[in-house]
């Protein structure tokens, strides 16, 4: 299987929905919370833990996606060092794509719901276009 095969999969999906869909992508890092215990920021020294912080979020057709390296090299010019990737799709009705304002609301229920640890329900990825699995 490739690096980035299910996040292929995830475009290949929405390509083949019957009316247009947009794929949202919230990116984010983890940090160390301020009132961390030791353990805590021993832990998150260790590549473990912390709390996400959406950085920033895109919207993006999917023919317009190449890969997942297209995705990345496109989010390092645009903004800071991110640690994952959450995306989900979003279907348009009556042939038509979701206008900007169902997107810019759908964005915002994801960057919601990564700050709240609510992310379940989207595919995760790695910077390698690794997906990530939570337990």
């Amino acid at each position: 299987m490739t690096t980035d095969s299910h996040f292929r999969q995830l475009v290949a999906a929405a390509q083949d929905q019957p009316d247009p869909h947009r794929l949202l992508f919230v990116f984010a890092a983890a940090e160390l919370p301020q009132d961390s215990t030791p353990t805590q920021r021993a832990r998150f020294l260790a590549g473990q833990g912390g709390a996400l912080v959406p950085l920033m979020c895109v919207d993006k057709a999917p023919e317009d996606l190449r890969d997942f390296d297209a995705l990345t090299e496109e989010s390092h010019r645009a903004g800071p060092p991110w640690t994952m990737v959450f995306a989900a799709g979003l279907a348009g009705r009556n042939g038509h794509p979701p206008d900007k304002r169902e997107i810019d609301g759908a964005l915002q229920v994801m960057v919601e719901a990564v700050r709240d640890g609510g992310f379940g329900r989207f595919a995760a990825y790695d910077r390698d276009g690794d997906p990530i699995i939570f337990e």
